[in-house]
């Protein structure tokens, strides 16, 4: 079982930076890959950017230039840097930790941290 805790969210006017955090409980970096979601109201929740356990990352095109994944292993902790932000970027930000198996994919949700971007 794997337990994830958001943090970082808030009131922000348009332009501004935000830095969520995601803590792990326990070293799963090694072995699970990691991710940003959203959901504004009335959507549903996207893929915002992804950190896989080799290092890989992937961002969606609304976000590229403007965001940037990271984690700290020691600390077990991932990080969402979000600068320039925009108005769309409202929304409640969730981590994901993903694993694939032989005997299946094992996922954990965090609770979520809530954006505003707003003047």
């Amino acid at each position: 079982q794997v337990q994830l805790v958001e943090s970082g969210g808030g009131l922000v006017q348009p332009g501004g930076s935000l830095r969520l955090s995601c803590a792990a409980s326990g070293s799963i970096f090694g072995f699970y890959s990691m991710g940003w979601y959203r959901q504004a109201p009335g959507k549903s929740r996207e893929l915002v950017a992804s950190l896989t356990s080799g290092g890989r990352v992937n961002y969606v095109d609304s976000v590229k230039g403007r965001f940037t994944i990271s984690r700290d292993s020691a600390k077990n902790t991932v990080s969402l840097q979000m600068n320039s932000l925009k108005p769309e970027d409202t929304a409640v930000y969730y981590c994901k930790a993903e694993r694939n198996t032989p005997s299946g994919v094992y996922a954990y949700w965090g609770q979520g941290t809530q954006v505003t971007v707003s003047s």
